[in-house]
């Protein structure tokens, strides 16, 4: 396969990502029945004084963009797919580097945002309680009593794949205890260790985690404008 397939794929989905995402969020509505599209939560207010444009998802959709904008496996995505830096490890890919490695200085300028990539954990893990609590409310109806429709187990492979992303990325591994040196010296050590171990092994596997719940967002909000438009029904399961 050619060098330069992976990277065009990569920009390819991101931007239809991107795209799909603000044209949801812009002209359509996020709620049918006790479903609430991931793109939408948590519900917030919309102040009466903002512009026309600016929609109540916009409030809160910055933070799980911006989470996987600065994440370190997108960065090396979307620098290889849009900036060809560098477009792929192959030999024949090196040479179309844009820059010599003497001149290489680091992500500056703009790309300095990325250093705040913590930060957006910190507040993905806000975004996931409330994607939590939407997806218990999938398995309570308004009406009451207890079920398990086709939605529910949709939104709930949803919220497992967005949490696997988020507590298997780099910055994890720093928080649970990749900022201590020495294990033994501190209070619960060995439970920090076998934490940051445990947050190694799925490290590796980000990636994966990466695209699956990229992929999992857009088949929940798919799926909820799917019922909602009578295309397909939302088959019950249990009650």
């Amino acid at each position: 396969m050619p060098w330069w397939v992976e990277p065009m794929t990569v920009a390819a989905v991101l931007i239809i990502f991107g795209v799909y995402s603000f044209t949801v969020i812009l002209l359509y509505d996020g709620e049918y029945r006790e479903y609430l599209s991931p793109f939408y939560s948590p519900q917030v207010g919309l102040p009466e004084w903002v512009p026309g444009f600016i929609t109540a998802p916009m409030f809160v959709l910055w933070i799980p963009l911006g989470f996987r904008a600065t994440c370190y496996y997108y960065r090396k995505a979307y620098y290889r797919a849009f900036f060809w830096d560098p477009p792929a490890c192959l030999a024949g890919a090196q040479k179309r580097e844009p820059r010599s490695p003497e001149s290489y200085r680091g992500e500056r300028a703009l790309f300095v945002i990325n250093n705040v990539h913590r930060y957006f954990l910190y507040g993905s893990w806000v975004i996931l309680a409330f994607l939590w609590y939407d997806t218990v409310l999938t398995f309570f109806p308004p009406e009451g009593g207890f079920q398990v429709k086709v939605g529910s187990l949709i939104w709930l492979a949803n919220v497992v794949l967005l949490s696997m992303y988020s507590f298997s990325c780099h910055s994890m591994r720093h928080v649970v205890g990749g900022n201590k040196d020495c294990y033994t010296c501190i209070r619960g050590g060995n439970a920090r260790r076998r934490l940051y171990n445990a947050v190694s092994r799925q490290n590796a596997h980000h990636p994966t985690w990466a695209w699956l719940s990229l992929f999992s967002v857009l088949f929940t909000d798919i799926y909820l404008r799917l019922i909602a438009a009578g295309v397909i029904p939302d088959l019950t399961i249990i009650g």
